[in-house]
């Protein structure tokens, strides 16, 4: 079996052949979003549980679309700012959906949408004590990164640049310091606007990017999905393969000695 043919992502014991997630928000239309994973092919979508209707028979429904049956569903807390409130709604999605695997996020205000770091530490430690497997959206922090991990987190998903931003990787410094000490799976999360950042993403290391702005507020959604599917590929096999080291001078790529 080759090297690719076994890089595989793996979370908690659950493994997935695409290290590219996407969300289900700000979409035209539930349609549109299941022709981006499509386009992207993603095996994870993200869920807001405040925002995405899932039972309501007389709306469109996300699964009569993204099928749970072929996407994981990562149910997440979007739009909570308190611990309490984060693991209050994640208790209630595994009663109605049976979710264990989950995306934990506590945001510390609406402007930024920055994590608030206690909070998230706080929330995660009551979920993993209940049983969840918590994928958890942190800042690019490695010392509340290792805190995450030591608590028992199953991913650590440190911004790239604030949410919906498009900004970019911001601190790629600090991104490298998380891959290099991490244990668990390291997947940038917020702020990727187009196909070089999620390369730079991959190439920095890490197991994975999870984005939603970047492709459903694209032109081209759909065309925006492919391109990121591709990035994420290239970048993961750049990191594998290694990059040349960086010269302060010119190296001629063919040899000098025996010139005419």
């Amino acid at each position: 079996m080759t090297q690719k043919n076994r890089d595989t992502l793996t979370v908690a014991g659950r493994h997935f052949k695409s290290r590219l997630i996407i969300g289900t928000g700000k979409y035209a239309s539930y349609a549109q979003n299941a022709e981006a994973a499509e386009a992207a092919g993603v095996d994870m979508v993200t869920v807001a549980l405040r925002r995405v209707n899932l039972s309501n028979p007389d709306e469109d429904r996300l699964g009569d679309h993204l099928s749970p049956a072929r996407y994981t569903y990562l149910p997440n807390t979007a739009g909570c700012f308190t611990a309490d409130e984060a693991v209050r709604t994640l208790k209630l999605a595994r009663e109605a959906g049976g979710w264990d695997l989950v995306k934990l996020e506590v945001l510390a205000d609406q402007k930024t949408l920055y994590p608030d770091m206690p909070e998230t530490l706080k929330a995660a430690e009551a979920l993993i004590k209940d049983g969840f497997e918590v994928m958890v959206y942190c800042s690019d922090d490695p010392v509340y990164a290792r805190r995450l991990e030591d608590a028992g987190c199953a991913a650590i998903m440190p911004l790239g640049s604030l949410i919906g931003s498009g900004l970019g990787i911001q601190n790629p410094v600090n991104i490298r310091l998380i891959v290099e000490q991490a244990r668990v799976p390291v997947i940038v999360d917020a702020g990727v606007g187009t196909a070089s950042d999620a390369a730079i993403a991959m190439e920095l290391g890490c197991d994975g990017v999870l984005m939603n702005t970047a492709i459903a507020e694209a032109r081209d959604p759909i065309g925006m999905a492919r391109a990121m599917k591709h990035a994420v590929i290239a970048g993961r096999e750049a990191y594998l393969a290694g990059r040349m080291g960086k010269k302060r001078y010119a190296d001629p790529s063919s040899p000098l000695a025996g010139l005419i």
